[in-house]
């Protein structure tokens, strides 16, 4: 705990010298860090690659290792609580699911529950697709907690990315990619720290792309089901996204048309047809999710959710309502991304490749720094086909995800593996560098290997040693952690109070004039049963008619945007 308060010195200090003791604890870490990259023991790179060479050993370590690392830091922050409308949404449509219906029922006086991503017509409904809802609804019923749901399919998604980078490279460095995956999207990532999730969009990208390089080795039926399935998992979780991994999957056998090479016609329809019923789970259920929300078996609840509401004034880029400082590093994140990639008036050439140059930053959620010259070494393997298809299927998913006017990094989740591919098949390039018959290349890969692990291990020992005024001066420097720090929005607080009143509660939820956009009206999918029933102020009048529509509640009324926010029993 100790060397943690030392390194308060990255915060400026007020010493005579100017040097702390901050200074010579970096000096011998990063004097170890080199010691330990250049007289790293050769027997322990043997055991590794061979155990490298064992799938399944590797993907259950890999599947563990996420999981295990979050629940160690449960004493310093707890299980995620839903935080934002994204969140309450999808845990909506996984309340809804356990259920056993894809809609709930339209709800008396609906107005008071209007709420971001929920339809109140013709059902009450989530306005999200299947895929994310069914992880929380499995992890929910098995566990008894939503978010169990989001770390298992963290889980998954380690596991099956080095299992797709087992197609494209060598055993030793898809292990790599593997902890990688583990350092990027495991217990510090927005991903495994919110409801919204992107896992289930990477698990579906992996499984592509990694059948897709099976099957133009091996051609097994096995394969294509995995495609197929992998392609419903998208469609399930990205409709608009799963046109890219389509089409990019259809440009993966480009050479097959070009050389005029096919397989054999019998062949070619086993694969296609085990591939097709793979898929048509997920179309059904995209059918009848359509049908029973919306009423139209073709039309999609959040197609239906855009027609009824539009893009809601307050999604619109507003001034900023608080200092800056006051605001969480989530809340900064989330105005930023609002800020830098909000279209205004019609869309032209130039407005178009603004936004694409805004969004270029974001993707450093896919790569630690020390990768950006993995980035620059893969780059020379484009003369290979499979990787140049690689770099015009991440060309795809930024071009086409760039015509909607916002941005997050789940969006392009699917291709996440791919990222992953393209820092270790440098890194692997950079291996085979030799100077005067030296492995330098070897050696710097190596270097940069280390680095990232010492950048995982470096914040996720502030967050496991750390106490509240180490995390408070060090966490300002994090980029794309998103672990819950404290309770900045007072919910914790809120629902604390609620859980220790007896019986059922009715909350009115009054906002001031310039309300921060963060939404705190989300009920469960049984509203009539359900413990805590949160309502729109719309004055004394209108709120006695839901008071009595839900009796013997205790009605309170809070008022979010007071600092700390502020609950009083009505009656």
């Amino acid at each position: 705990m100790y060397i943690f308060h030392l390194l308060r010195s990255f915060t400026p200090i007020h010493n005579p010298i100017g040097f702390g003791a901050a200074d010579f604890v970096e000096i011998v870490l990063a004097a170890l860090l080199v010691w330990m990259t250049l007289a790293w023991p050769s027997w322990i790179a043997e055991r590794a690659r061979g155990f490298a060479e064992k799938t399944l050993p590797c993907m259950l370590l890999l599947a563990i290792l996420p999981v295990v690392l979050r629940l160690l830091l449960l004493k310093h922050y707890p299980i995620p609580t839903p935080d934002v409308s994204d969140d309450f949404s999808y845990v909506l449509l996984a309340d809804t699911l356990r259920h056993f219906r894809f809609a709930n029922p339209p709800l008396p006086l609906s107005q008071f529950f209007e709420t971001f991503f929920v339809l109140q017509q013709p059902t009450y409904s989530s306005i999200y697709p299947l895929g994310q809802g069914i992880a929380l609804a499995l992890g929910w019923t098995i566990f008894g907690h939503p978010w169990a749901g989001v770390a298992l399919s963290i889980a998954a998604l380690c596991a099956l990315c080095y299992w797709m980078l087992r197609a494209w490279i060598s055993p030793g460095w898809s292990l790599i990619g593997g902890l990688l995956a583990v350092f990027l999207f495991g217990p510090l990532s927005q991903w495994m720290n919110s409801y919204w999730g992107g896992a289930i969009s990477a698990i579906a990208g992996c499984l592509v792309f990694g059948a897709l390089s099976r099957l133009a080795k091996k051609r097994r039926l096995r394969d294509a089901g995995l495609l197929g399935a992998g392609l419903g998992i998208q469609l399930l979780t990205r409709p608009f996204e799963f046109v890219f991994v389509l089409l990019s999957a259809a440009l993966f056998f480009a050479p097959w048309l070009w050389k005029q090479r096919f397989p054999p016609v019998r062949i070619v329809a086993r694969l296609a047809v085990v591939a097709l019923l793979a898929f048509i789970p997920a179309v059904a259920l995209t059918l009848a999710q359509n049908k029973q929300v919306t009423g139209q078996w073709l039309t999609l609840p959040y197609m239906l959710s855009r027609y009824q509401y539009g893009v809601p004034a307050t999604l619109t880029v507003q001034p900023m309502p608080v200092p800056h400082r006051e605001l969480t590093p989530q809340q900064r994140l989330d105005y930023e991304i609002q800020s830098s990639v909000h279209g205004k008036g019609p869309e032209t050439i130039q407005s178009y490749l603004g936004r694409l140059a805004a969004r270029v930053r974001f993707y450093r959620f896919f790569f630690y720094a020390p990768l950006y010259i993995a980035i620059l070494l893969f780059l020379i393997r484009v003369r290979e086909f499979r990787f140049a298809w690689v770099v015009l299927t991440l060309l795809i998913f930024a071009l086409g995800s760039n015509f909607y006017p916002y941005f997050y990094s789940h969006y392009i989740a699917a291709a996440a593996c791919l990222f992953i591919l393209v820092s270790v098949a440098g890194l692997e390039r950079l291996s085979r560098v030799s100077i005067r018959e030296r492995p330098t290349g070897y050696e710097a890969a190596r270097v940069i290997v280390f680095l990232c692990a010492a950048q995982f291990l470096f914040w996720y020992g502030i967050h496991a040693l750390g106490d509240e005024e180490i995390a408070a001066a060090a966490t300002r420097y994090e980029t794309w952690d998103a672990i819950n720090h404290g309770d900045p929005d007072g919910r914790l607080a809120v629902n604390a109070a609620l859980a220790r009143a007896p019986g059922k509660q009715l909350v009115f939820v009054r906002y001031w004039q310039r309300h921060l956009l963060r939404e705190w009206v989300n009920n469960a999918a049984d509203i009539r049963n359900a413990r805590i029933v949160w309502a729109r102020d719309l004055g004394r009048e209108e709120d006695q008619k839901l008071a009595d529509l839900l009796p013997d509640r205790t009605v309170w009324l809070l008022q979010p945007d007071a600092h700390p926010p502020s609950l009083t029993r009505i009656f």
